[in-house]
């Protein structure tokens, strides 16, 4: 004849738990930030020159519509960024040195200098891709 030992709830091996509502709330609120810190964004640039010559950026130094510099809503000031046309595949290098666009779902606003050798000057707007090259 076998004896079964009985077990209480607390003797028992604790369970697995499985992810839950917690987790989905820490990746929920982490995806906004991490996309941010991407270091590849597609999406619609604009551009912005002459109105805005050498009035101050966010940054502090004045805007220079000759500079290649650009305007991102997140990216450190001081960050390296590859803009590429995606239209007709022209890139050039520029430096964040301001904050928006705050227009719509653009992802960035160059300099007039950057959109002339991006070859977006006259349609204003252009399907581009950013990447992150570094920081100054």
């Amino acid at each position: 004849m076998q004896h079964r030992k009985v077990t209480s709830k607390r003797e028992r091996p604790p369970r697995k738990r499985r992810p839950g509502l917690l987790a989905l709330a820490v990746l929920a609120l982490t995806l906004p930030f991490g996309a941010a810190r991407a270091s590849v964004q597609e999406g619609v640039v604009s551009w912005y020159g002459e109105q805005f010559h050498e009035r101050p950026t966010a940054s502090g130094e004045l805007f220079d519509a000759n500079a290649m510099t650009m305007a991102h809503p997140t990216l450190p000031f001081g960050t390296k960024v590859k803009v590429t046309n995606l239209r007709n595949g022209r890139s050039v290098v520029v430096r964040v040195n301001d904050r928006g666009p705050f227009v719509g779902t653009r992802i960035a606003d160059v300099s007039a200098a950057a959109a002339a050798s991006l070859g977006m000057l006259r349609r204003g707007l252009a399907r581009a891709r950013i990447e992150i090259l570094g920081h100054d």
